[in-house]
Formats: structure tokens, C-alpha cells, sequence
């Protein structure tokens, strides 16, 4: 049996403690003799300016780079506002994201139906609600140059940050949008914006290249993303796989990922190139929520999306993709049974903490084993 190695990020907030949900779930594995992880632990964020005064040690980048995949919790928190810019928290899952070369961010926004009615959308626009939006990640006006704040004189600033695409940028994410579409109801949105941003006319030109040329099998729409917007919250079981750039896919994900009811449910994916030698590829995998300062350490977050990117890790990078439909199907189960956290709360439902609802998974997960 092959061993997997994992780093552990658990950050900042809430990240440690749905992270300590993860790692009951990999112990078990690793003794019911399931899978074989070794895991090693590192500082991200807050937590690493606090020990290193960076936001990831270089230790630390060194172990990102050597691991099969990494586990990430969350960073950030108003405890830290004041520290210097190229120092911030988030400055540490940028780098990570930069250096290893995670160009393709995955992010799934499925509707439980347990929690259909717990969108605030109508239950019949989003049960049985299975998007996936794949995000742009390494490129864009995040990265662009220049990114200035100039002094003007006379009480004047002027802020540029620069929106730029190369070509093969957007053709190497727009492969994985199509080869994920194959693999499900064989439909790609591209979402763009065309009509003002030149970047935008490019971004169009090479999907509509690439499609044409490697992927005719697979149904193409282009839609301006602010159209996209409208429509996740107007009807979006439209789409299957949405395409987007760097900015777009960030804003678009946060809102697709309300439909299904909170933040604390949806997990993702950042995936870099395959290795041709090793046919392995770098990889990062994390909840969309955030540190949620507000809660940390009173057991009320919700561990589902940490254990979901968990899962998103193993049918990603380790291949054992029945496991990882286990536990979606462990979360189901334990959804259906009415066990919720505080941000999923209604009437007529159990309230749990997080490590009760870990442990809810957890069985779930034992039976489906048994």
C-alpha cells in the first residue's frame, strides 16, 4: 500500500479545530489499515507571523513542496490588520498558491437535500443543485503588475492593479473545465467580460479555440460574468462546470457557495500541472470558508467543508475516489439524520458541536466500512 504524505495547515480562527476533525478521520484510516498517510504539521498565516514574523516560513514552504498534497484550514483575523502588507496572513496561501504552481482552483457548490431548505433560495431552484466552478488561480489582477499606490500630492492616491492573461493561461484552465465537464453533464460556461476588459476578448478567443480544436464533444456557452451572477441566483442548476478568470471565479464561487445553504459546507481544490516523469501534481486542498474569528474555539464551526476538501484530496491526488464518495455519502447520512451545527441550524433540527458532528462523519463512515 502506498504511502501518501500530507501537510497539515490548520492556520488560523476555526482552522484548528476543524482541522482536529480531519485528522481523527485520517488516524482511523491509517489503523483500520483503509489508506496510509503520513502527516507533518506546519504554521500558515497569523499563527506563522506570530512564531516567524512571515506568513509561512521557508521550513515550511520546503515540506509544502515534498508533500503529496496539503491539507489547509484558514487564515487571518482582525488580530493581525495592523501587521505590514507583504506580511498579512492571506500573503502565506498566495505564496503557496504561487510557488507551487496551483494554477486550477476546483470548487463544487452541491446542495445536500437535507439542507435544500436551508439556501435562501426557493428549495425547488437549488435541491439536487451539483455545480462545479473552476477558477483561474495564479494569473489575473491578483498577480498583475504593476501593483502600485502612488502619492499624487495635494491629499490625491491613485491605486493600479493590473489585470493580465497569456494565452496558455487560459488554455491550460480551460482543459481542466473540459475534462471535468466529460466526466459529468458534458456542459462548460466560460464567464468573462468581454464587452470593457480586453482581457476579457482574449480569455473568450482561446476557449473558443480550444474547444473547437480539442473538445467539440463537450457543450460550450459564453456568458458575461456579471449575466453568470444573476443567473446562479436566478436559476443555477443551468450550469454544470463554470470556467472563470482569477477575480470573477473568486466572487462567483463566494456566491454560488450561499446557495447551498453556508460557507461551512463547500470545500475546494488547487491543482497544479501533472508531472510527465511522476504523473503526480502538486496540490492544495481547503474549506471557502474563512478563520471566523468570532466563533473560534467555542466548537461551533462547521467541520463538513474541511472534511469534504479532505475528500477532495483523496479522489484527486491519491486516486481512491470510492473513498472519497464514502464520506460524501457519510455526510449525507448524518445531514439527513437532522444533526447540524449552528450555521445550518433550524427547527426541528439536533443542534452538535463540531467535534460531535466529526464524530457523527466518522461513524457514518465506519458502517459504510463494515
Amino acid at each position: 500500500m502506498a504511502t501518501h504524505k500530507l501537510l497539515l495547515l490548520p492556520g488560523d480562527g476555526i482552522g484548528p479545530e476543524v482541522m482536529g476533525e480531519v485528522k481523527r478521520l485520517i488516524d482511523w484510516l491509517n489503523s483500520a489499515g483503509i489508506a496510509k498517510f503520513e502527516t507533518d504539521t506546519g504554521l500558515v498565516g497569523g499563527s506563522a507571523y506570530d512564531a516567524h514574523k512571515v506568513s509561512i516560513s521557508e521550513g515550511d514552504m520546503a515540506k509544502a513542496l515534498a508533500a503529496d498534497a496539503i491539507i489547509f484550514g484558514a487564515v487571518g483575523g482582525p488580530k493581525w490588520d495592523a501587521v505590514p502588507y507583504e506580511v498579512r496572513p492571506e500573503a502565506g496561501l498566495l505564496r503557496l498558491r504561487k510557488d507551487l504552481a496551483l494554477f486550477a482552483n476546483l470548487r463544487p457548490a452541491v446542495c445536500y437535500p437535507a439542507l435544500a431548505d436551508a439556501s435562501s433560495l426557493k428549495r425547488e431552484a437549488v435541491e439536487g443543485l451539483d455545480i462545479m466552478i473552476v477558477r483561474e488561480l495564479t494569473g489575473g489582477v491578483y498577480f498583475g503588475e504593476p501593483k502600485t499606490i502612488t502619492d499624487l500630492g495635494n491629499g490625491q492616491k491613485r491605486a493600479v492593479d493590473t489585470q493580465v492573461y497569456d494565452t496558455y493561461e487560459i488554455e491550460r484552465i480551460g482543459r481542466v473545465a473540459f475534462e471535468l465537464a466529460r466526466k459529468r453533464k458534458n456542459k462548460v460556461t466560460s464567464m468573462e467580460k468581454r464587452n470593457v476588459m480586453k482581457s476579457g476578448v482574449l480569455w473568450n478567443e482561446v476557449m473558443t479555440q480550444v474547444h473547437k480544436r480539442e473538445y467539440p464533444d463537450v457543450t460550450l456557452e459564453h456568458q458575461l460574468a456579471d449575466s453568470g451572477g444573476m443567473m446562479l441566483v436566478k436559476w443555477p442548476k443551468q450550469f454544470d462546470v463554470i470556467v472563470t478568470d482569477n477575480l470573477f471565479g473568486d466572487m462567483l464561487s463566494d456566491i454560488a457557495a450561499m446557495l447551498t445553504g453556508s460557507l461551512g459546507m463547500l470545500p475546494s481544490a488547487s491543482l497544479g500541472e501533472v508531472d510527465v516523469k511522476t504523473k503526480k501534481r502538486k496540490a492544495l486542498y481547503e474549506p471557502v470558508h474563512g478563520s471566523a474569528p468570532d466563533i473560534a474555539g467555542k466548537g461551533l464551526a462547521n467541520p463538513i467543508a474541511m472534511i469534504s476538501s479532505f475528500g477532495m484530496a483523496l479522489r484527486y491526488s491519491f486516486d481512491l475516489g470510492a473513498l472519497a464518495d464514502k464520506i460524501d455519502a457519510a455526510i449525507a447520512a448524518v445531514l439527513a439524520s437532522g444533526l447540524r451545527t449552528a450555521d445550518i441550524k433550524s427547527e426541528g433540527t439536533t443542534a452538535a458541536s463540531t467535534t460531535q458532528m466529526g464524530e457523527a462523519i466518522l461513524k457514518e463512515l465506519q458502517k459504510l466500512h463494515a
